[in-house]
């Protein structure tokens, strides 16, 4: 698996925090790998699921940066899929150095455009350019 399905899946369980509570994730985490469809290697695994919880670990900061970046947007108005794209994106950019800020941005509205809705694409890389001036 490449680094961009490594990523797209990052991306779903980012999603699943806004659906279950924090003390529910690790059990939601061992299903998702549960998931017939979604066998991986057990290193797979391990890898998308600490890259995942490096995220959850700095949600807060996250969120605060979203929200200081999106003017005239409340975290809670933002669509929940293009809140975990930016999510995972500024985490990427912010505490990730492997990873080129254009490379966070342009994965970012791919996934944005495959599950969002037909404005997300450009809705994400509006509010990321703002992190990389």
């Amino acid at each position: 698996m490449g680094r961009h399905e490594q990523r797209e899946q990052v991306f779903k369980l980012v999603f699943q925090t806004e659906f279950n509570a924090p003390e529910e994730m690790p059990q939601q985490i061992r299903l998702f790998f549960d998931d017939e469809e979604r066998a991986l290697p057990e290193q797979e695994e391990d890898l998308i699921s600490e890259r995942f919880l490096k995220v959850q670990e700095k949600l807060g900061e996250i969120d605060a940066m979203i929200t200081e970046q999106a003017t005239g947007w409340r975290i809670e108005r933002i669509g929940k899929v293009e809140l975990a794209v930016l999510r995972l994106a500024v985490y990427e950019i912010k505490f990730d150095e492997d990873i080129p800020d254009s490379v966070a941005i342009n994965e970012a509205v791919e996934i944005a455009k495959k599950y969002g809705q037909e404005s997300s694409g450009s809705f994400v890389n509006a509010i990321l350019a703002k992190f990389v001036k």
